[in-house]
């Protein structure tokens, strides 16, 4: 068998030995890659739910892509068949409000970022500026109208003093047939050219965001089950904040990267079903 199809197999089989053998109270879901992709759910990403909901569990939503707010993400939800609340998700410009606010209230800021970022973060009290004089921080986020005049003001704001933070470190963001680069890039553009490190990155697998999620479900920490695609972020996430963390093959992870990784998940899903121990 060549080497390639033997490690497959393998964790192919680890799969059926990481399976949950009981029900938690809260179960939070990462969404692209875990409960949709593109436009369409998941194999048995529905069902899954809507059982975990029928047994009387918990289930909120968490996602590092900033570009869209709460509302939309729950509408989104809703249109698929889960009718979900905004109050139960939370994203990345979810937690990066809450971390300005508790340590830059009524900043001004420039953000290397979407128009809807920008329409949260003003609807929350905060001032956006392009003057690098009057910034106080640079936000950098996943942004699909990066142009070059966004980073000269980021290194303008940063070498006048401006403090630098950041949405989520994703590399990329999963779509169908593919990914698109995520805040990293920008990340990295911007520490490349003023020298300088983000200070915080408030998204997955920070201690803001899992802070954020925990207080939503109101559920001690090991009676959380997280679910998502990367082991970096969502994995990496729950098990540093007392989660069970659980990795979905169906994203960014394949089972060969799996094999290779250092973080070790409590559990790992051919598909979310997996989830739900057999008797359930």
């Amino acid at each position: 068998m060549p080497p390639a199809v033997a490690l497959r197999v393998n964790a192919e089989t680890q799969i059926a030995m990481k399976r949950p053998t009981e029900l938690y109270d809260a179960y939070i879901f990462d969404l692209d890659g875990t409960v949709y992709l593109g436009d369409s759910l998941l194999p048995t990403a529905g069902e899954t739910i809507s059982r975990l909901r029928a047994l009387g569990r918990r289930t909120v939503f968490l996602s590092n892509n900033p570009t869209q707010p709460r509302e939309r993400y729950a509408a989104r939800l809703s249109d698929l068949g889960l009718t979900t609340p905004a109050a139960d998700v939370v994203n990345s410009s979810l937690a990066l409000i809450s971390f300005l606010r508790r340590r830059l209230p009524g900043a001004t800021l420039f953000v290397v970022g979407e128009p809807s970022l920008e329409r949260e973060l003003t609807d929350a009290g905060f001032t956006l500026s392009d003057r690098a004089a009057d910034i106080d921080a640079v936000i950098a986020s996943f942004d699909r109208t990066l142009v070059y005049r966004k980073l000269q003001i980021a290194f303008d704001a940063i070498r006048a003093g401006a403090r630098f933070f950041a949405t989520n470190g994703d590399r990329y963001c999963p779509v169908p047939g593919g990914g698109e680069p995520d805040a990293a890039a920008v990340i990295a553009a911007i520490e490349a050219c003023t020298n300088t490190r983000v200070e915080a990155i408030v998204g997955k697998p920070s201690r803001f965001m899992a802070e954020a999620v925990l207080e939503l479900v109101d559920t001690p920490a090991a009676r959380c089950l997280m679910t998502g695609d990367r082991l970096e972020t969502d994995v990496l996430m729950a098990l540093n904040a007392g989660m069970a963390g659980a990795l979905t093959l169906t994203g960014a992870t394949s089972p060969e990267q799996l094999a290779e990784a250092t973080i070790a998940p409590t559990y790992v899903l051919r598909r979310l079903d997996d989830l739900l121990p057999e008797a359930s």
